[in-house]
């Protein structure tokens, strides 16, 4: 018994690593986008690429929204169920 709930709190804590590690990969590249972005545009006609460039910006910057929150949900459950299946290790141990 002791051997199996070892093994689910490592697969969990692997899990949980990974998910985290992606997680924090997809934030940085939002912020690396985002850092392209500008806030206000004045061009005229000749430099419209420059607004399609933006609107691509800030349709990937958008498409990663949801991907980021449930990422973060996953994180925290993976977590959650880390420190309990710890904890009942540690009060079964008593």
């Amino acid at each position: 018994m002791e051997q199996s709930q070892s093994l689910i709190l490592d697969l969990l804590m692997i899990s949980w690593g990974v998910i985290t590690a992606l997680l924090v990969v997809i934030v940085i590249y939002r912020g690396t986008l985002s850092s392209k972005e500008d806030d206000q545009i004045f061009i005229d006609a000749a430099e419209q690429h420059h607004y399609k460039e933006q609107q691509a910006i800030i349709a990937r910057i958008s498409r990663l929204t949801k991907p980021i929150i449930a990422l973060a949900v996953v994180s925290g459950a993976l977590l959650l169920a880390s420190a309990g299946v710890w904890i009942y290790r540690g009060l079964k141990s008593f």
